[in-house]
Order: C-alpha cells, then sequence, then structure tokens
C-alpha cells in the first residue's frame, strides 16, 4: 500500500504541537493520525532546517553531495533516517540506495547515477495534463500527487491572474516564492512552465534590489528582542511608534517572507476549585471595562508544574489597563499566599479609591477572614458563577498569554528559574509589551497617560 502524503499545513501542525505542547510523539501521532517515525522525522527536520525542513524536496543531488553523505553515514555510523534529516533529503530511501550503490561499486557508482529520484522512488509527474483514461490508471500515491499540483495550479493562476497584463518572469518567480510556503516548488515550477534555473535567476535578481530590507531587519529586530511573542499587528504598532508609516498588511507579507510568525497559543491550565465558604454575587456581570484605575480589579490563581514541583501564581489585575498591580508565587496553595497578594494590592489604593474586586468561586475566596479583610477596606467582592471560566474572561487570558509566552517557550532547571522567569516576565508584561486594547501601549504607559490627561 502506498504511503499517505501530508501537506504541509498538517506537517507543521504536528511539529508545533510536539514541541509547545505536552504530548510525546506517541500521543502526537495519534491525534494527527500519522505514523510515529513521521513525528520524529518532521521535528527533526524542523529543528535542523526551520521549515524548509518539512516542506517537499528536489533529489537533485550532485555527485560530490551524495560522496559526502555516505562518507558521514558511514564514517558517524548514523541511520538513514538521522542522515536524511541532518542534509535535508526528502526520505531515507534516498539515503539508503546511495549507501548500497557505494557498496556494491563504490565512488564511481554514485557518480554514475543520473539525476531525479532513485530507483524504486515515485516517478517524476507528466508534465502534460492527464486524461480521464490516464487518470485511471494511476495509483493511490500518483493521484495524491496530481491533485497536490492541480491545487498547487489553482493557487499559482489565482495570483498570476492579480497581476493583470504586467507578467514578467520576475513577478511569476516572486508568486511561486510566496506560494512555495504551502506548496511544492516543482508543481508550482510546473504550473507556471519555469524551470528551476531561471527561477533561482531571478530570486537572486529580487534579493539584490530588494527595497524593504531596511524593513525587513527592523521586524526581525523587534520580534526576537520580544522573543516570538509580537505577531504582525503589534509590530506594525512597534515600528510606528519609531515614525515608521507602514501598513499593517506590508508587515504580515514581510513577516511571512523571512518566516517569523508568532508563536501558537497553549491551552491554559485550568485551576483547582473548592465548595467551602460563602460565595459572593457576580457583580461585575462581564463587563470588563473600567474609567478609571483602581475601579475594577480580578484575580485568580494558577499552577506551574516542572520536575514533579509546583509553583503557584496569584495576582490582581485593574482592568482600567490590563496591570498587573500585586502578585504573589508559593510553592503551596496557602491562603498566606492571597493575603500576601493582597495586602500588595492595598497598598496602592488611595484614599478614595474603592474597588470591586471579581473571582472565580475558589476556596480562598470564599473564606471568612479574606471576605473580611475586603470590607475592612471598602472593597466590594464579586464571583463567578459556577463552573463558568467565562466570567473571569480577562484573569484567564493572562495567564494563556502568560505560559504561552514565557513558561512553554523554556526548559526550567528548578523553581528558582522558573520563579525569577515569572517575574521577569510580569516586569514586561507591564511596561513593555505594547496592547491592541490600550491604542498600541504598554499597560504602565496607558496609565500614566491617563494620568497626565486627567
Amino acid at each position: 500500500m502506498a504511503k499517505p502524503k501530508y501537506t504541509l499545513e498538517t506537517r507543521m501542525a504536528v511539529v508545533s504541537h510536539y514541541l509547545y505542547g505536552n504530548d510525546g510523539t506517541q500521543r502526537t501521532a495519534e491525534r494527527f493520525g500519522v505514523e510515529r517515525t513521521s513525528v520524529r522525522r518532521w521535528v527533526r527536520a524542523w529543528q535542523l532546517h526551520g521549515i524548509d525542513g518539512i516542506t517537499w524536496k528536489n533529489d537533485r543531488h550532485s555527485p560530490a553531495f551524495r560522496i559526502a553523505v555516505v562518507r558521514t553515514v558511514l564514517g558517524e555510523e548514523l541511520s538513514m533516517r538521522e542522515a536524511a534529516a541532518r542534509f535535508n533529503i526528502s526520505n531515507e530511501t534516498v539515503v539508503r540506495h546511495w549507501v548500497n550503490v557505494y557498496k556494491d561499486a563504490g565512488e564511481n557508482g554514485l557518480l554514475s547515477i543520473k539525476p531525479g529520484r532513485s530507483k524504486g522512488m515515485t516517478k517524476p509527474k507528466k508534465a502534460s495534463p492527464l486524461t480521464d483514461e490516464a487518470l485511471e490508471k494511476l495509483s493511490p500515491e500518483e493521484l495524491r500527487a496530481e491533485l497536490r499540483y492541480l491545487r498547487a495550479e489553482n493557487a499559482y493562476l489565482k495570483k498570476l491572474k492579480a497581476l493583470g497584463s504586467k507578467r514578467e518572469k520576475r513577478q511569476k518567480a516572486a508568486i511561486i516564492s510566496e506560494l512555495r510556503r504551502n506548496y511544492a516548488l516543482s508543481d508550482l515550477l510546473r504550473a507556471a512552465g519555469m524551470s528551476r534555473s531561471t527561477w533561482y535567476h531571478n530570486m537572486n535578481a529580487l534579493k539584490r534590489v530588494d527595497r524593504h530590507a531596511g524593513l525587513k531587519d527592523k521586524i526581525r529586530e523587534i520580534y526576537h528582542h520580544h522573543k516570538g511573542r509580537y505577531g504582525y499587528r503589534r509590530i506594525t504598532l512597534s515600528l510606528r511608534k519609531q515614525g515608521l508609516l507602514v501598513n499593517h498588511k506590508t508587515v504580515q507579507r514581510l513577516m511571512a517572507e523571512v518566516s517569523l510568525r508568532s508563536l501558537i497559543r497553549v491551552k491554559k491550565y485550568r485551576a483547582w476549585k473548592g465548595e467551602a465558604g460563602k460565595a459572593a454575587s457576580n457583580i461585575l456581570s462581564r463587563d470588563f471595562s473600567a474609567s478609571k484605575a483602581n475601579e475594577k480589579w480580578v484575580t485568580d490563581v494558577t499552577e506551574f508544574s516542572i520536575q514533579g514541583k509546583k509553583l503557584y501564581l496569584s495576582p490582581v489585575l485593574d482592568l482600567f489597563n490590563r496591570e498587573i498591580i500585586s502578585y504573589s508565587l508559593s510553592e503551596r496553595p496557602v491562603m498566606e499566599m492571597v493575603n500576601t497578594m493582597l495586602r500588595d494590592a492595598f497598598a496602592k489604593l488611595s484614599p478614595e479609591d474603592a474597588p470591586l474586586l471579581h473571582s472565580d468561586q475558589g476556596w480562598q475566596y470564599r473564606m471568612a477572614a479574606y471576605q473580611a479583610k475586603l470590607k475592612a477596606e471598602g472593597i466590594t467582592q464579586s464571583m463567578s458563577r459556577k463552573g463558568n471560566c467565562l466570567d473571569n474572561a480577562v484573569m484567564e487570558n493572562f495567564f494563556g498569554t502568560l505560559k504561552s509566552e514565557c513558561f512553554y517557550l523554556s526548559q526550567f532547571g528548578s523553581l528558582r528559574e522558573l520563579r525569577e522567569a515569572i517575574e521577569g516576565y510580569i516586569h514586561y508584561y507591564n511596561n513593555e509589551r505594547i496592547s491592541l486594547k490600550l491604542k498600541g501601549l504598554s499597560p504602565v504607559e496607558y496609565r500614566t497617560q491617563a494620568l497626565k490627561a486627567a
């Protein structure tokens, strides 16, 4: 039975799930319905070569390249899969064929291999359209290849139509380059009627006259400064703050050209809840707007787990500017953690402030001592309805952002390292990370601007 082919989107989804999630190769394979060996091969290829490692590849390699691969395989005793990943070759079958030829006929045998796919692999696709009779004779694998080509051809023709009468080779080459992220290069070249050498020639010419080279450098600088947390909208706002008037669609296109994308958000951890004590009414009622600072606060507790140990975070967020005004970290979910958070939050209040403090129905917020502290400070308590996380959506959203932009991007050797990373991220979140809902300002910048305007 022919081996199934997977789209680039599927491969990218598999790699992202494995690298940024908690599943191993077996569970990832089961989730996406692919082979476990495919997961390992795609992940390894991505780690070594980026997106080029999981796109469809051409096997027209030079004799010198084949000899170098075989020498490395035999000298370092590499497996065929590892060699294919290291040298970005389409399949370990290609490497195995080269090794067998070398063992039988030495380097002269590798010199005599004809360009193209190795013996026993799928034949090249025909350049002419297939008739209905010819289609009926194709194998399932060949049918998938033809369908893949037709999709690439359709995407290419749509882009080509948008050019109108201006259809120069350089523009066609640019279209192929843009679509190459989603379609095989060989299919796109076939659709365009362009040779591989012509495409490379025109792409090199485009690179020499790239009028956006400086802008791309600035985009890369902003992207890496924020550790991949910014998408094209935030990068656009950052560029405008630097005095560069640029359209967000241009930034989006340039980010795609240099293979930059905002990191995938990982689903948040579901916090524990309790039943003891007295619950308060849902006074907030999902009205997350606030006209001034210290008018509405939200809070919750989230958990981090590394190496069998846990760290708990208890923050207070001001709905006016989404600023974390106080927080505490603890290795145990005890009441003292919440009390510490409250003391620091109370210190931010002026005599005329009387905020609403909203939480879920966690046991700590139902305690009489906790409720008494709020009452003594003139704070009105509000609670989400039972089992309804959307009632505290802003706090939940912060936890998701924190984990996807900080926790899941690094490997922590100890709770101390994790604690320092969280403290650093909260400072970054408050003072540097711009928000689209705050007119492109960070929470602290927005609060400072509001104070000046008052």
